[in-house]
């Protein structure tokens, strides 16, 4: 049987907890790791209802996009949903586990599923992050080359935006002495050695440096490995907040809104003046999403789709740009049903079941 470890081993590779912003709670919130998995029940939020719908279809696991424990908890007196919902869980061996910036900043996540949604092509993040990227530089002896690259591409090491297997190789020479203490695989002890050598240069996320530095000892013969590892400010164009992309032909933003609102099943639309202009480049983000806006009109989006904007924070489209808010839950709904595809292709020992209950606290008249 599956663990609960396995299935977070999983997800966590796609989408590291290191990707999640500063102020998030991310990850196994209930729950042992050892567990082993009799089902899985998805959804958006964790609340009462949903434990209850886990014990009745039998999941042991609840895999959520929103923390269920946010802010910290001194005391579960069953006072509030949130201490009634962890009550609930602990005495029915009920695990919950979040995944949410991280799935956020995901270039697979959130924000990429709200794009197909839409039918958006050219998907690119809107506010890729940085300094979260770094150089490996590696030295090497030349019959090692290709076990190297393939070994580090495996680990992770080498993607560029949509390219992977992405490295630079130049040829050098290298030379050392074996010393006391030494246990030299090529070289002889108090001998220098002087051989040809490749230098090869990877680009590396921040998150998969650990797994590339241990690929990269176990596939070199070296006993001590020669190697750089450089901190970079260029953009992760992978990793990143919001996203934007294009229609296959331009729209009328009064047809756009309605289509936006078929798609989401929105209870409303609140949105800034339109006019009678086209939509073509579409800005979106998924959930709380005002602070791209500045991102989305650089980009040239003729729309911002989006949730939480407050009353004053309409006025800053100045007429640059459409905001359309179709409301936190419209804009993440889908997200439950991505994770649900994601489980059900890898693990087959257990059920993934979608929710059927609507989470959404905001009613429409």
């Amino acid at each position: 049987m599956t663990s609960i470890n396995q299935l977070i081993t999983y997800l966590e590779n796609l989408a590291p907890r290191s990707m999640q912003e500063s102020y998030d709670n991310s990850g196994l919130l209930i729950g042992n790791k050892n567990t082993k998995i009799s089902g899985v029940l998805v959804c958006l939020d964790c609340l009462e209802s949903v434990v209850d719908e886990a014990i009745a279809k039998g999941c042991n696991l609840i895999v959520a996009h929103h923390p269920l424990i946010f802010k910290g908890i001194k005391r579960i007196t069953g006072s509030g949903y949130v201490e009634r919902t962890v009550e609930k869980c602990i005495k029915n061996d009920i695990a919950v586990y979040a995944i949410h910036t991280n799935f956020d900043n995901y270039h697979q996540g959130v924000n990429a599923e709200f794009g197909r949604r839409l039918g958006l092509s050219n998907v690119k993040v809107l506010s890729p992050k940085s300094d979260v990227l770094y150089k490996l530089v590696v030295f090497c002896p030349e019959n090692e080359e290709t076990r190297l690259n393939d070994a580090l591409f495996s680990a992770g090491a080498g993607h560029i935006g949509n390219y992977s297997h992405c490295n630079f190789s130049s040829d050098g020479t290298g030379s050392f002495q074996p010393e006391v203490g030494s246990n030299p695989k090529v070289g002889e002890f108090g001998s220098r050695t002087i051989l040809p050598e490749k230098r090869l240069e990877y680009l590396v996320s921040q998150h998969r440096l650990t797994a590339t530095l241990a690929a990269m000892r176990s596939a070199m013969s070296y006993e001590e490995v020669a190697h750089d590892i450089i901190k970079l400010s260029n953009v992760n164009q992978q990793e990143g907040s919001g996203m934007v992309g294009e229609l296959s032909e331009s729209m009328r933003a009064i047809d756009f809104l309605k289509h936006v609102k078929q798609v989401f099943d929105c209870g409303a639309i609140r949105f800034t003046a339109m006019d009678d202009k086209q939509v073509k480049k579409v800005a979106f983000c998924g959930g709380s999403g005002s602070f791209l806006l500045n991102n989305a009109i650089a980009a040239g989006a003729d729309v911002f789709v989006t949730a939480d904007f407050k009353y004053h924070e309409f006025f800053d489209a100045d007429g640059q740009i459409i905001i359309a808010d179709i409301g936190h839950y419209e804009s993440e709904q889908f997200t439950s049903n991505l994770l649900v595809d994601i489980l059900t292709k890898k693990f087959s020992t257990f059920a993934v079941r979608l929710t059927e209950l609507n989470t959404n606290p905001i009613n429409y008249l």
